[in-house]
């Protein structure tokens, strides 16, 4: 590959990074890019960018602006996930036990290995088709009831059935999010990755197939719920659900217009999203931004190695 395309790619993912004030690995940043590239290639690559003074780098950390603490920030992330993540992943299959429920990952900033003192735990939930909102409203009653409705350890804002794995929104932020995403639970979350191969044209897939992911055994009380919910009743049933959840959305955020409640609270027999704060789109203008100051800042040095962004 070119060159100016690699330096190109180098700069776009660590520009989107820097939404988050986090600098990356030269291994991240060569996972995150859609196209394979020598070594040579690479090393090449960075050390023009970063003599020409078009990126920096610190400790074997790669970053566009003042690092600041952002790499001391990161490495504190860093621990924590680690410590975390054990208890997530016993989260997800916690979750995985409940009525419907096929597959569970782990997502969010602790699926990219971060973890900070704010930060939630995410999970992305898959389900049996026309039974998501049965499932989604027992969870949430759950976390309501016994977790006196905190989401630090148990947010559940995410939820697709086994008919529709193919995420409809496509761009670089969705993209990113299913290739960190986690499968914690359930094998269908190998066939998840298989309909979502669209993200290699933003970059590359990280998940091989490796992990082992088996279904586990549903527990009594929750066969006994699948059981009493089969057939028409249970149709019925997560009918009302969706409604219920839909109106009350639409009580409590009704200053959105319409395109972004559709969006950011997507209400459909197939899907479930609660994201009121708008991220997904905000990360997408933010990186736009950085991206027209970066190019401004270093307009100079871009044309002298032939970078285009």
């Amino acid at each position: 590959m070119p060159g100016d395309k690699l330096k190109k790619e180098i700069i776009i993912n660590l520009l989107y990074a820097e939404v988050f004030s986090h600098p990356l690995k030269k291994e991240e940043i060569e996972n995150y890019s859609p196209h394979k590239t020598t070594s040579k290639d690479l090393e090449q690559a960075f050390d023009e960018l970063v003599n020409g003074n078009v990126i920096k780098s610190k400790d074997d950390y790669y970053y566009v602006f003042e690092e600041g603490e952002k790499i001391n920030k990161r490495l504190k992330g860093n621990d924590s996930a680690d410590k975390m993540m054990p208890k997530a992943k016993k989260i997800a299959r916690f979750i995985h036990k409940f009525p419907f429920v096929e597959g569970v990952g782990i997502s969010g900033s602790l699926s990219k290995g971060v973890l900070h003192d704010d930060a939630d735990f995410d999970f992305f939930i898959i389900t049996k088709p026309n039974r998501l909102w049965v499932a989604r409203t027992l969870l949430i009653l759950y976390k309501k009831v016994f977790l006196l409705n905190s989401r630090k350890f148990f947010c559940v804002n995410y939820f697709i059935d086994t008919d529709n794995l193919e995420i409809e929104e496509k761009n670089r932020f969705t993209a990113m999010e299913i290739a960190t995403l986690i499968p914690a639970s359930g094998e269908i979350m190998q066939l998840f990755y298989s309909e979502n191969e669209w993200i290699e044209s933003y970059l590359c897939h990280q998940y091989d197939g490796e992990e082992n992911i088996t279904s586990l055994r549903k527990p009594i009380l929750s066969k006994l719920i699948t059981g009493s919910l089969k057939g028409k009743f249970g149709e019925w049933m997560d009918d009302k659900f969706m409604r219920m959840t839909f109106n009350r959305w639409q009580k409590k955020f009704g200053t959105f217009d319409s395109k972004k409640f559709d969006l950011t609270m997507k209400t459909r027999k197939y899907v479930s999203k609660h994201h009121p704060s708008d991220f997904q789109n905000k990360i997408l203008v933010k990186h736009e931004e950085l991206i027209t100051a970066f190019k401004k800042e270093h307009i100079d040095e871009l044309e002298k190695q032939n970078v285009s962004l």
